[in-house]
């Protein structure tokens, strides 16, 4: 099995575990993107591969406006996940703050006065969920690292670059 493989299969766990009933914004959406930012050797699928499994989990979840915002994020934290090479404390943090921006942003332009009240309104309405997206990032970030990590030196000889 190639290693490239095992990134894609480690995606599409996080994929699914968005699927299954959590807290609100405890979910691996984030660490999905970051993920294959740092782990695709070939970049185009760090990009590729967690949008299109997004929308491939989004059919059962549903669209809606904010996505196209949620997808925005996605390619910037798959960038930082190039930019940075590593899942740390730092990238993952960063990768939160980025989503939390981009995704409220988009929350405001659909559902709040076009004005800095409106703006500040809702960015302070998100502070709840934005804690548990930080745990949530944490949490599964932390989980695929240490996992994918630890299968890729035990079985250092199956998994070819």
């Amino acid at each position: 099995m190639k290693k490239q493989t095992l990134v894609i299969l480690f995606i599409l766990v996080l994929a699914f575990m968005r699927l299954i009933p959590h807290i609100p914004n405890f979910t691996p959406v984030a660490s999905m993107a970051l993920f294959g930012g740092v782990y695709f050797t070939d970049k185009r699928l760090a990009y590729i591969v967690p949008i299109l499994i997004m929308i491939l989990s989004d059919i059962f979840l549903g669209f809606s406006m904010i996505s196209i915002f949620v997808y925005l994020s996605f390619i910037l934290i798959s960038l930082l996940g190039t930019i940075f090479q590593s899942i740390s404390i730092k990238s993952i943090l960063i990768s939160s703050i980025v989503f939390f921006i981009i995704t409220n942003f988009g929350v405001w332009l659909m559902g709040y006065p076009k004005t800095l009240g409106g703006l500040v309104e809702c960015y302070t309405l998100a502070i709840p969920f934005f804690r548990n997206s930080i745990l949530g990032d944490l949490f599964y970030s932390g989980i695929m690292y240490f996992s994918f990590e630890y299968i890729i030196k035990k079985y250092s000889k199956t998994f070819a670059q």
